[in-house]
């Protein structure tokens, strides 16, 4: 599909599909959502971007193997479990740091650091699996 109007839109379009995907992965801790669900709108947003774009503009856009994303993604939940065992809790058992950032007190959790690993990891698969797919089709 190489209409004018959607390779136009396209890339707008994708831009508040990541904007978005960060909200609801940000919003999961209290709300419905969370790494999955934000992870599957942006490989969706890069999809859509690669559809109308072409495999090698997604490659640039991404700047990292989409596979080096989902590993460091892989690597930041499984470190993110780790943290527990060294206050002798059980593995991905949730920690919690208060923060004061300019005088504002910010609560960091593991549990948001696995959100985005997890994230990271959808994001990474599942381009690796739509660009792969896309290039084959072209092929």
């Amino acid at each position: 599909m190489s209409t004018l109007i959607f390779r136009t839109t396209a890339p707008y379009l994708a831009s508040l599909m990541v904007l978005f995907s960060l909200f609801v992965l940000l919003r999961g801790h209290n709300e419905p959502g969370g790494g999955f669900i934000g992870g599957l709108i942006a490989a969706s947003a890069l999809a859509i971007y690669g559809i109308a774009c072409g495999v090698p503009s997604v490659r640039r856009a991404i700047y990292f193997h989409p596979m080096a994303i989902s590993g460091s993604g892989l690597f930041l939940a499984a470190l993110s479990g780790l943290v527990s065992l060294f206050v002798e809790q059980p593995f991905l058992t949730g920690q919690w740091i208060t923060l004061n950032v300019l005088g504002v007190p910010l609560d960091l959790s593991t549990v948001l650091f696995f959100d985005i690993g997890v994230y990271l990891v959808v994001v990474g698969s599942i381009t690796s699996i739509a660009l792969g797919l896309e290039e084959r089709e072209h092929a």
